[in-house]
């Protein structure tokens, strides 16, 4: 018997070509979390530039924005989710979720046919 694990990693491609993923979603939790985009881009080594360009995608995604930001200054800016944003993220962690709890034996039974890679370690 293998000690293997997995998880799945859902990508939602809408029918008009805009994605939802993983990544986008990581994004928009460590926003969240950190009330800032160039932060939530740092913990995840991306570059500003990236965390920004996937920021806009998200906001052009759906009926509203996601995430809206302020400008630095005095009060020192920052990013957070819209309750839109809350809501796609709540959904999307849900999808998640029901997808790994409905393919659970499934995915036990490949891990299971999986090759011992750490030579018996």
């Amino acid at each position: 018997m293998s000690d293997h694990t997995s998880r799945l990693r859902i990508r939602i491609v809408f029918d008009d070509g805009g994605v939802l993923g993983p990544g986008k979603a990581d994004l928009l939790a460590l926003i969240q979390e950190t009330g800032s985009i160039s932060a939530a881009g740092r913990a995840m080594e991306m570059s500003y530039k990236r965390a920004w360009s996937l920021v806009g995608e998200l906001n052009a995604l759906f009926y509203a924005p996601l995430v809206e930001s302020a400008r630095g200054g005095a009060k020192g800016g920052g990013a957070m989710l819209t309750l839109l944003g809350a809501e796609v993220l709540a959904l999307y962690r849900q999808v998640e979720a029901a997808s790994a709890e409905a393919g659970h034996a499934e995915l036990a039974r490949l891990n299971g046919l999986r090759v011992d890679m750490s030579g018996g370690k």
